[in-house]
């Protein structure tokens, strides 16, 4: 599947590794929540990066104590319909601070690029090549929103405030 950051499609330099496959000591690997968990010391120790991929039925908080250590997570959106790993995200990214790669994986849709951007995510998965083009379009077609979100960017609301504050400021000061 084509991997999209920052609107490119790049190559993906994670591992993918099987259940019950040996652990590779170095390099960047992605590991299922189950290899993760029953190896979580092994794996967050090595010497290269490490992923781990998170069902969406499953509490992120369990991921807590290693966060700092983790490079990427890649929450499941088993079907279009499914959201919770937009909750899932947002708690990483505003509860828990996680920093690293946060990846959409599963059936991600071109329509919902922009709410997963905003709910934290900085890298997906997806069908086509053909998306990348559609996602970089998306974070340009809309540049203010009502709801603040784990993309940084403010609500309508205080950038109002903020700019009726610079406005205030610079009629009150003498010429």
């Amino acid at each position: 599947m084509p991997l999209i950051r920052n609107g490119e499609t790049v190559e993906d330099r994670f591992l993918r590794v099987e259940d019950g496959a040996p652990l590779p000591r170095e390099g960047a690997v992605l590991l299922t929540a189950e290899q993760f968990m029953n190896s979580a010391e092994e794996a967050a120790g090595r010497a290269g990066p490490t992923g781990v991929i998170w069902p969406n039925d499953r509490e992120v908080a369990e991921l807590a104590p290693w966060l700092d250590r983790l490079a990427l997570i890649a929450l499941v959106f088993p079907t279009f319909k499914d959201g919770r790993a937009y909750s899932q995200a947002r708690t990483l990214r505003e509860r828990l601070g996680f920093t690293g790669e946060l990846r959409a994986t599963g059936d991600v849709l071109r329509d919902q690029f922009l709410f997963l951007h905003r709910a934290g995510f900085d890298a997906f998965e997806v069908r086509k090549p053909a998306d990348a083009q559609a996602f970089c379009e998306a974070l340009q077609r809309y540049n203010v929103f009502y709801q603040p979100a784990a993309d940084g960017r403010g609500g309508a609301l205080r950038q109002r405030v903020f700019l009726a504050s610079t406005q205030r400021t610079a009629v009150s000061e003498p010429a």
